[in-house]
């Protein structure tokens, strides 16, 4: 069974950066494509950004494009968000997930634990 778990969350001040990452388990991470959403308190869980299985697409929501980088390192198992210019909008538990580079979070069939990020105005 694949786990995915996430780290790199915490606090930073509006303007900083922070980079996410997130380990699978398994051999297969890197036959899937990755996402990253995310959910404030009493919102949705929106879309964030999404990776194919070789790195050679992504996808990002409007509201993170030219402020956040998603990437992978298939050898390490390891998904990243590189996440800069930092607004307190972006404060919400971020998850990364397994299956598709679509917006949908029905499309992703795995889901990490969340990490949060904290954004101080």
């Amino acid at each position: 069974q694949v786990q995915l778990v996430e780290s790199g969350g915490g606090l930073v001040q509006a303007g900083g950066s922070l980079r996410l990452s997130c380990a699978a388990s398994g051999r297969t991470f890197r036959s899937y494509s990755m996402g990253w959403f995310r959910q404030a308190p009493g919102k949705e869980r929106e879309f964030v950004a999404a990776i194919s299985w070789s790195g050679s697409i992504s996808n990002y929501a409007d509201s993170v494009k030219g402020r956040f980088t998603i990437s992978r390192d298939n050898a390490k198992n390891t998904l990243y968000l590189q996440m800069n210019s930092l607004r307190p909008e972006d404060m919400a538990v971020y998850y990364c997930a397994r299956g598709s580079l679509t917006e949908r979070a029905r499309d992703y069939d795995v889901w990490g634990q969340g990490t949060q990020v904290t954004v101080s105005s």
